[in-house]
């Protein structure tokens, strides 16, 4: 093999599903130690592309054309032998979910020392030292003690720190990454994002970042190869591309895509619901939820007051294990505060009620395959005596003002995008006539074009019913566009909680500037310092961000 030959190469690659080709006629490089982010929206074919770099699709009845070699390995014609050769040494993958990657039942280091031994003639012994070696280089502490836990007693950044140390294990030339950070909030993105750099420029190995987000994209490769319906829109530096698009889809998907330093635009009929806001829809007053017993209890949240007031929109952001669903939980009354209240216009309630309905993160899950999603939104109609067809009617009126066709009352839900069942729970929720609505992650798993919709749907229902909204997020960026006001918790507590534009542009509690120095910038240069910056205060042990500015006190939790 000459030294010349690029790491990646792929000449008009195409795939096929049966009618639906995925991929078509793509081709592109990837050099030896460089880094390129395939990114495009749900559906544009990046991870189709992904598999076929390491012969995913064989014997899955998919018709692969074109030629892909990696390491001087042709992956079409390579013999089954050279494919398992191909997987895991020379080149491996990181899969978006690490649990559906992981065995539950066994051990991570048993895991990843199998994947050794599979590659190298190694003793058990020998394997499993590999196995808490990588384990450690990937910043896993007490990596001898961690190496016999099963994944789920591992959080979810450590899931996939675990997963990123078995596709080390053998040393691999590439690695392909897809979408290895889409289900993390902001600090634990960067830290695997960070993680990668490293490894990158430690190993010289090359990197193939399959994304939907184009901000995790800017400060981690180094060409960026953007995709639509299965076809090259445009490639280039990732600098030019960010920087100087050539192309109007390019610069569609990068204004889409949420900035944490640009405030939610002000609209005009804002300014007809500031009295209405004067009025408070729901409050939480000294909540606690303890979860547990004995030595074993903890408080998933501890003693949080505030307020969401009619028309207004609260976000609440925070790490994973901050609190914050099961705070939104006890605001809809699907779960029973240990001590506190809820009160519901003034007055303390316990239990679900109709006038405040939850958007769950997952719509998969809430709504019941088995049943029409026209079904499903009726639920609430029924559940208080309505009756055909005035039902019929109003589901149709409710599919329709969430952007969807009335013709869709028949459909079940995995006849739908990602985005679109969304809509149908937003819609399910306004079936029961709500005066607030609690978001639960509602758009961590959509792609930026679809996430901005989603918001900008929200932002439109509470302008047009005067419904007061509960944002609950881990992603700084996307509660900016929807928030007047934010809650930082941290550990169970309210730390940080005002007008979201001062909060975003002074905050005053570190942590707070923790998260904002951990959200992906889109400009390169930018996103280079932040990460010089966020692990030259590892390396300290100190939190990542600015400075306080002097002689400011701290915004602390206040429901006043």
């Amino acid at each position: 093999m000459s030294t010349a030959e690029s790491l990646v190469q792929v000449t008009g690659l195409s795939v096929a599903f049966g009618p639906v080709r995925a991929v078509d006629a793509l081709s592109f490089r990837l050099e030896r130690g460089a880094a390129l982010a395939l990114v495009g929206e749900s559906g544009s074919g990046k991870s189709t592309v992904a598999s076929a770099l390491l012969g995913l699709h064989r014997g899955t009845g998919a018709v692969v054309d074109g030629t892909v070699r990696v390491a001087g390995v042709d992956v079409g014609t390579a013999s089954d032998a050279e494919l398992r050769r191909l997987r895991g040494g020379t080149a491996a993958m990181v899969f978006q979910d690490p649990l559906s990657s992981l065995d539950p039942y066994y051990a991570v280091g048993d895991q990843i020392a199998e994947v050794y031994r599979v590659h190298h003639k190694a003793s058990r012994r020998a394997a499993r030292e590999r196995a808490v070696q990588v384990l450690d280089r990937v910043g896993i502490p007490d990596a001898v003690r961690r190496s016999r836990s099963r994944p789920h007693e591992f959080s979810g950044g450590m899931r996939q720190r675990a997963l990123i140390a078995m596709a080390l294990a053998c040393e691999p030339e590439l690695l392909v990454a897809d979408e290895p950070t889409t289900a993390l909030d902001v600090t634990v993105q960067a830290q695997i994002l960070d993680l990668l750099h490293t490894l990158r420029q430690e190993t010289g190995m090359g990197l193939l970042l399959v994304t939907h987000d184009v901000g995790v994209a800017a400060g981690s490769v180094d060409d960026i190869l953007v995709m639509r319906n299965g076809v090259e829109v445009e490639h280039g530096p990732v600098a030019t591309v960010l920087g100087s698009p050539a192309r109007t889809y390019t610069r569609r998907l990068l204004k889409s895509v949420p900035r944490v330093d640009v405030p939610r635009p002000a609209h005009p009929a804002d300014a007809e619901h500031e009295p209405a806001s004067a009025g408070v829809a729901l409050e939480a007053v000294g909540l606690r939820r303890v979860f547990g017993r004995g030595a074993r209890a903890f408080a998933a949240v501890d003693d949080v007051s505030l307020q969401v007031r009619r028309g207004e929109a609260l976000g609440i952001v925070g790490e994973s294990g901050s609190g914050k669903t099961t705070l939104g939980r006890m605001l809809v009354g699907l779960l029973a505060p240990s001590a506190g209240q809820v009160r519901r216009e003034g007055v303390a309630v316990d239990g679900v009620r109709p006038d405040v309905q939850m958007v769950f993160q997952d719509p998969v899950s809430s709504l019941n395959p088995r049943r029409s999603v026209g079904e499903s939104v009726a639920d609430p109609l029924r559940a208080r005596g309505e009756r055909d067809p005035a039902v019929r009617t109003r589901v149709a009126e409710l599919l329709e003002r969430v952007g969807l066709e009335p013709a869709h009352h028949g459909r079940y839900p995995h006849e739908f995008s990602g985005g679109q069942r969304q809509r149908i729970g937003i819609a399910r929720a306004l079936a029961a006539d709500p005066h607030v609505l609690v978001c639960d992650e509602p758009v961590s798993a959509l792609d930026v074009t679809t996430q901005a919709q989603v918001v900008e749907l929200l932002d439109e229902l509470r302008r047009e019913l005067g419904l007061a909204l509960v944002f609950i997020a881990h992603d700084l960026a996307v509660v900016r566009r929807v928030s007047d006001r934010l809650a930082v918790m941290r550990r169970g507590r309210v730390v940080e909680y005002g007008p979201a534009n001062e909060v975003y542009e002074s905050p005053r509690e570190a942590y707070t500037r923790q998260l904002l120095a951990a959200v992906p910038a889109l400009d390169p240069d930018l996103a280079a310092v932040r990460r010089a910056e966020r692990m030259e205060q590892r390396t300290l042990g100190r939190p990542a961000g600015p400075a306080p500015s002097p002689g400011r006190g701290t915004r602390r939790a206040t429901s006043r």
